[in-house]
This record gives structure tokens, C-alpha cells and sequence, in this order.
């Protein structure tokens, strides 16, 4: 390859679409939003918000760094309440049992779950508010109210913790723990829709 093939092959390579942030943007422009998320993490980090969350909300991708400050200093104080303590709790619960279990079945529990094998009342409970929130939150969150986004997922607490209090994921009957397997990544991917709570400590 002569210069002027190796100097094309760099531009061609430099203007190659990739995804981020749900949509397909130049390779550069990519290279660049990376280089402003680092250095505002570590400004962040300066500022003394906790790395954990920073990481947690810069986890869902997007490129609009304004928005990520603010739903970092909104997911910081909604962990500073009990509704918040309580559902991170309950949360990295469910995450770690659908890790354990996934890699164990060597599959991922994403579908959504039958209603017509929930037997106890918790379930249903859980199911009705996870479904409720997800789409309450995500609406917030579109109309980039964090404050609201978060006082939707605090009224996950009481059925996430309900559910644990009562019902036993990895049941005998297959067709049940497979179900409540599924019902648990409902709590995780509802969770994602303000942050990956997998990476916040606690």
C-alpha cells in the first residue's frame, strides 16, 4: 500500500458509520464524544460525585452530557431515600440471581413472563407496577424529567421487596422458575431505564 492508498484507507476508515446511542453516527464524531465522556467523569469524580453512579447512568450510552449530569445528581438522591436504598437492594438481588442462573442455563431470561403461571399474589403485583413504571418512567425520561423518572421507580420498592418476602424464585416446577426468572429481569430492565443499577455499589 502506497501513501496515498494508506492516507484514503485512514479517511475512509475515519467516516465509517458505527452505532451509538441508538443511531448510526460517523466513527470520529463517535471518538470524540468518547473523549468529552471521559474527561466529564473525571470531572465528576472531582466534583465528588460517586464513580459508581456516573458509571451506572454513563452505562445506558447516550451523547447528551448536560442530561447525563442531571440524571446522575437525580439517581444520587433518590438512592439517598429509603425507597431508593431499599429498591437497589432489591434490585442487584434480582440481578445477581439472573446472572447466577443464566450462566448456569447458559441462556438469558428476556422474555416476558406468562401471566397465566403467576400463583401468587406478589407476582401479579409485581408485574402490574414493573410494566406501570417502565412506561411512566421512560416517559419522564424522554421529556428529561429525572426527578419524576425516579419517583416512578420508588414505587417499585414495596412489590420488589413483597416479592422477595414471598415468593420462591427457583421453584421445584420448571415452567414456575422459569417464569420467575423472567418476571426478575422485568425488575432489571425496568431498573435500566434510569440507570444500570448492576454497577452501583451497595
Amino acid at each position: 500500500m502506497d501513501l496515498l492508498e494508506f492516507q484514503v484507507d485512514k479517511i475512509a476508515k475515519a467516516r465509517r458509520n458505527v452505532q451509538w446511542a441508538n443511531r448510526q453516527v460517523e466513527q470520529r464524531n463517535v471518538d470524540l464524544l468518547a473523549f468529552f465522556a471521559d474527561r466529564l467523569k473525571v470531572h465528576l469524580r472531582d466534583q465528588g460525585t460517586r464513580h459508581d453512579l456516573v458509571d451506572a447512568v454513563f452505562a445506558l450510552g447516550g451523547d447528551d452530557l448536560l442530561m447525563i449530569v442531571r440524571r446522575v445528581e437525580a439517581l444520587g438522591r433518590f438512592l439517598d431515600t429509603e425507597d431508593g436504598e431499599h429498591l437497589l437492594t432489591g434490585t442487584k438481588r434480582a440481578i445477581n440471581i439472573l446472572r447466577i442462573e443464566e450462566k448456569k442455563d447458559s441462556r438469558v431470561y428476556d422474555e416476558a413472563p406468562d401471566p397465566k403461571l403467576f400463583k401468587r399474589p406478589e407476582e401479579k403485583a409485581l408485574a402490574k407496577a414493573v410494566d406501570e413504571v417502565e412506561k411512566k418512567a421512560a416517559a419522564a425520561v424522554a421529556r428529561e424529567d429525572f426527578e419524576a423518572a425516579m419517583g416512578e421507580m420508588a414505587k417499585l420498592r414495596k412489590p420488589v421487596d413483597e416479592f422477595f418476602d414471598h415468593v420462591t424464585v427457583n421453584a421445584t416446577e420448571a415452567d414456575l422458575r422459569e417464569n420467575r426468572l423472567r418476571l426478575l429481569n422485568r425488575i432489571r430492565a425496568t431498573t435500566e431505564t434510569v440507570a444500570d443499577f448492576s454497577k452501583i455499589e451497595g
